[in-house]
């Protein structure tokens, strides 16, 4: 699988230095103002993604082959033939790296495409060595939506058996916060309801990991969220 073209990821900032408990075991307690239902949803998110960029390299790469050796044993994910995941951004997790070990089991690859003419909705176009890729508006690596817009390398969000996605944070019972734009809460809105449907799976770094976040009612929940130190399945909302 080739290398995909770099993408935006932001600096660490020289303030509010990283905790050393936080690379361990501790839970980061939320400021007072962001640790209520009722936060303020942007805040919280900013506060996140700051401490998952702060990550230094050597710790980020051990996260991460933690959370794949992780990944690997779950077995939905090792009896899936159809797999979305996508490209990291803004120091998330690198979810590419399972891509050889996907294709040498028989599964395809697909990645997210934010769809022409569709308000924050999704493609799924199948990602192999030849796929060529574009900058999206966000500066985030997709591939390209003239190759993509051939049928024959989509596939409906409802025929992937299992969909990696990356979180800016989550809490102990399964509650997460992603960057905001609503992508994939519009286009797997279709699980809340009867019918077929992938398992949605969110990638974080344990550091990512909050006592509690606010749920707003347009979440849709995942069926599990895999850091590197654990595996949360919460209970599906019927």
């Amino acid at each position: 699988m080739h290398k995909p073209p770099a993408v935006y990821a932001a600096p660490a900032s020289p303030r509010s230095p990283l905790p050393s408990a936080a690379l361990d075991t501790t839970l980061w307690a939320l400021p007072s103002e962001l640790d209520h239902p009722q936060a303020d949803r942007r805040a919280l998110r900013r506060l996140l993604r700051q401490r998952r960029r702060q990550l230094p390299p050597a710790i980020r790469l051990q996260a991460e082959d933690a959370l794949l050796r992780q990944l690997k044993r779950l077995p939905e994910l090792l009896r899936a033939r159809h797999v979305a995941l996508y490209l990291p951004y803004d120091g998330e997790i690198d979810a590419t790296r399972l891509c050889d070990w996907l294709q040498r089991r028989g599964a395809k690859v697909y990645l997210p495409v934010l769809r022409p003419f569709a308000a924050n909705s999704l493609w799924f176009v199948r990602y192999d060595d030849q796929t060529p890729l574009v900058s999206n508006r966000f500066g985030i690596a997709e591939p390209d939506t003239r190759h993509g817009a051939s049928k024959a390398r989509r596939l409906p969000a409802w025929a992937l058996d299992v969909v990696l996605m990356p979180l800016v944070g989550f809490d102990g019972h399964g509650a997460r916060i992603g960057m905001g734009g609503g992508f994939y809460d519009r286009s797997f809105a279709f699980t809340r309801r009867p019918g077929p449907r992938p398992l949605l799976i969110g990638l974080a770094h344990h550091c990512q990991k909050v006592p509690a976040l606010p749920v707003q009612p347009w979440d849709v929940p995942l069926d599990a969220i895999v850091s590197d130190r654990e595996v949360v399945r919460p209970a599906r909302a019927e």
